[in-house]
């Protein structure tokens, strides 16, 4: 079939099987461009392995140190009629490239919260791995079931305590505008911090330390998002805000009940990028934009494998990796500098529908949203008739 995206509001129904693959293979140059890493994990577990960062983290991985990996993720797979999910074929053409360079790779497709997948994956890493000595926790999902009760807890996005009214950016009328977000309740407070907190990541290390699968001195990592004043009342003042801080918690909390094995448990704050998670989020579409322009003028501007690549070289593999004041990794320094904020505040308090072209970068947004799902390659032909089956070995 001949594949175009299929853009609704927000999100893209579709995917490219070809423009995935050659996304993949754009991160995997980056990685051998760059060198090895200097300290290079051996056995790695990477949850929410298909799509933005996860995915960087196992081909920094996999590229950068030669580690075997094994990921965890949740994706449609295709029909006749019907692509896939874009982190199907990049599952796929991560299979491919490990598998041509001798690495060894698997990929479990399934409900990362059940109890199920989890045993799974303990099954594997005996059979294969033996141990794991890195843990990668990237999972973004809009719900959650409790494996033991069977309830579904749903996230919601909205400010804590007060209503907020702010700038967005609408993607599909391309109309800058004001948006009234009412506060959330405390039951949707609750279900957030079961989607988005730590409870799952802490489920998790338990698995593995009652099956025996962790290394001594294995890290782990959470990835999150923090930011600054303009993204605060949805993200560090809000319902996702409350999750963060459960994320933390968690960390302490691992770091004590597994002192036995010298474990490192980290919360990473990674810069923000447009991801499928980002792109739903009011007020994000409006202040990628702006940060990009900002930061691409200051030619400071990083993407998601720039970022993992910095992680794994700089800080999360280090002994003594450095820690902000209550011992998270921070990745998004440069972003949220005193400097580059002025500067994207700056422009946000002047940008409306009419200078929106010219004070933020949209078109670099919705290139990396085009991107996300396979489409805006210059380099794929997309007039080309292909087979969207892809499966991965």
């Amino acid at each position: 079939m001949i594949i175009k995206p299929k853009i609704r509001g927000f999100i893209c129904t579709n995917a490219h099987p070809a423009g995935c693959a050659h996304g993949v293979k754009e991160q995997i140059d980056y990685v051998q461009t760059h060198g090895e890493l200097k300290i290079k994990p051996k056995n790695v577990l990477v949850i929410g392995c298909s799509t933005g960062y996860g995915l960087a983290s196992r081909i920094t991985a996999a590229f950068g140190a030669g580690a075997k990996t094994l990921g965890i993720c949740f994706e449609k797979e295709p029909t006749e009629k019907k692509t896939a999910t874009a982190g199907w074929y990049n599952t796929a053409a991560f299979h491919q490239q490990a598998s041509q360079a001798g690495l060894y790779c698997k990929t479990i497709n399934g409900d990362a919260f059940s109890h199920a997948i989890k045993q799974q994956t303990i099954e594997t890493i005996q059979q294969d791995l033996g141990k794991i000595d890195l843990i990668i926790y990237s999972l973004a999902s809009p719900r959650r079931t409790d494996p033991d009760t069977g309830d579904t807890y749903i996230s919601t996005l909205k400010p804590v305590g007060q209503t907020y009214q702010t700038k967005t950016y609408d993607t599909s009328k391309n109309i800058v505008h004001e948006v009234t977000l009412d506060p959330a309740l405390d039951d949707e407070i609750n279900q957030t911090i079961k989607v988005m907190g730590g409870e799952d990541w802490e489920l998790w290390l338990k698995a593995l330390k009652e099956a025996d699968v962790l290394a001594e001195n294995c890290i782990t990592t959470a990835y999150t998002y923090i930011g600054k004043e303009l993204t605060w009342p949805i993200y560090g003042h809000a319902t996702i805000g409350k999750a963060k801080e459960d994320l933390d918690r968690a960390a302490a909390q691992l770091n004590q009940d597994y002192a036995d094995l010298k474990l490192k448990a980290y919360v990473t704050s990674l810069k923000a990028v447009v991801t499928q998670a980002s792109s739903a989020i009011p007020v994000m579409p409006l202040y990628i934009s702006l940060m990009y322009k900002v930061m691409k003028q200051e030619a400071c501007h990083e993407g998601v494998i720039e970022q993992i690549y910095g992680l794994f070289t700089n800080n999360l593999l280090n002994s003594n990796p450095s820690l902000d004041e209550v011992s998270r990794i921070r990745m998004d320094g440069v972003e949220t500098n005193d400097d580059i904020q002025a500067k994207i505040k700056a422009a946000w308090l002047k940008v409306n529908t009419d200078n929106m072209a010219q004070l933020g970068d949209y078109a670099g947004y919705h290139e990396d949203f085009l991107k996300l799902f396979g489409f805006g390659h210059a380099q794929v032909d997309y007039e080309q008739d292909i087979d969207p089956q892809v499966t991965w070995a």
